[in-house]
C-alpha cells in the first residue's frame, strides 16, 4: 500500500460540510508518517485490550477483539508486533498477510487511547506484524473509565471459548438488540479504498446507540477533534463494521455491514451531542462471542451528553 499524508477527499468532504475545515487543517500533522518512539512503545506494553479491524476473505470488514497479558503489543522501528489472533470462530480468525488493517489501542483505566493503521506485513500462529502508516492519539472524551482484569480461564469466555462464527443477518434477535441498548462503548471500523482500514472508539450513556424497527442501529455524533476520520472513510466507502462488548459478562457482538451519515438540524430529537449529525448503520453479518476479561465498576464519562428524546 501507498503511504499517503494528509487528509483524503472523504475527509476533506465531511469536514467542509461540518464548517471546520479550517480546524482541521491544523491537525493534519497528525497523519504524517509515524514514529513509535519509547512513549508509544512503553504505552503498548502495558496494555491488555485492542480492536482489530480488517476484511475477513471474502470482503466482509469487522472489529474483532484482542486481548493478552501486558507485554502481547511490541514494537520495532515502524512496526507493530501482535502476540495473539482473534479466536478461533472470531470472522478474523483467518486473517491473511498483505491486506489492509487497523488497531485501537485503548487503555479503560486512563482513558487514553492510540490508533494504528496500516498493512499486515506478516502472520503466523502465535500472531502479526502490522506495519504502520498511521499512528496518531486521540483525547478522553467519552471514554467510559473501567478497570479490567482477566476472566476466571475455566469460566464463561475463558482462554479455550470460541467465539460462534458469521452468519448473515439483516437485524438483531432480542438479546443482540439488549447488548446494544445497555452499551455505553462500542468501537467503529471503517475503510478507504486507497488509505486502508481505521478503527475508532465511540462511547456515551447508556441508550445512546438506538436500534430501530427495521432492524438497524443509529448513533449521535458527538462533537470532537474535526479530522472526521471515520465519517470521512464513510463518505467514501460504506462498509463498516461494530464491535460492542459486555464488560460485565465478557459478551461480545460484532456486526458487519454498511453504514452512512444523516444530516438533520442541530438540536433535532436524537441530537444528543448538538452536531446536526448522525450515523445510521445497516446490519448485513452478526457473529457473538467472549472476551476473558472482565470489569464490574464503570465510572461515566463526565461530560457525556445526556439522552434526548
Amino acid at each position: 500500500m501507498t503511504r499517503h499524508t494528509g487528509f483524503h477527499e472523504g475527509e476533506l468532504a465531511v469536514q467542509r460540510r461540518a464548517g471546520v475545515a479550517r480546524e482541521a487543517a491544523r491537525l493534519r500533522g497528525m497523519l504524517d508518517p509515524p514514529h513509535l518512539g519509547r512513549g508509544v512503545s512503553l504505552f503498548l506494553a502495558d496494555r491488555d485490550l485492542a480492536v482489530l479491524g480488517a476484511r475477513d476473505e471474502d470482503g466482509r470488514l469487522w472489529a474483532s477483539p484482542l486481548t493478552g497479558a501486558p507485554g502481547f503489543l511490541s514494537t520495532r522501528g515502524d512496526a507493530l508486533r501482535v502476540g495473539t489472533r482473534p479466536r478461533a470462530g472470531d470472522p478474523l480468525a483467518g486473517l491473511p498477510s498483505g491486506g489492509a488493517a487497523a488497531l485501537i489501542v485503548i487503555d479503560l483505566a486512563s482513558r487514553r487511547r492510540l490508533r494504528l493503521n496500516g498493512t499486515l506485513a506478516a502472520a503466523d500462529d502465535a500472531g502479526f506484524e502490522l506495519a504502520v502508516d498511521q499512528a496518531y492519539g486521540n483525547c478522553p472524551q467519552y471514554i467510559q473509565q473501567r478497570l479490567l482484569a482477566p476472566a476466571p480461564a475455566d469460566g464463561p469466555g475463558g482462554e479455550d471459548t470460541p467465539a460462534a462464527g458469521a452468519r448473515p443477518a439483516d437485524r438483531l434477535d432480542a438479546a443482540q438488540a439488549a447488548v446494544v441498548g445497555r452499551a455505553d462503548t462500542f468501537f467503529l471500523g471503517t475503510a478507504h479504498p486507497e488509505r486502508g482500514a481505521d478503527v475508532s472508539h465511540r462511547g456515551g450513556p447508556p441508550g445512546f446507540v438506538r436500534v430501530t424497527d427495521d432492524g438497524g442501529l443509529w448513533w449521535p455524533d458527538y462533537p470532537g477533534n474535526n479530522m472526521f476520520n471515520s465519517l470521512g472513510n464513510l463518505a467514501s466507502d460504506p462498509a463498516a463494521a461494530l464491535l460492542f462488548v459486555d464488560f460485565v459478562t465478557g459478551t461480545t457482538l460484532q456486526l458487519s455491514g454498511t453504514a452512512a451519515v444523516d444530516w438533520t438540524a442541530p438540536g433535532a430529537p436524537g441530537d444528543d451531542g448538538g452536531t446536526g449529525r448522525r450515523v445510521r448503520f445497516t446490519p448485513r453479518h452478526v457473529a457473538t462471542g467472549r472476551v476473558p476479561v472482565r470489569a464490574d465498576a464503570v465510572l461515566p464519562y463526565r461530560l457525556n451528553p445526556p439522552l434526548t428524546t
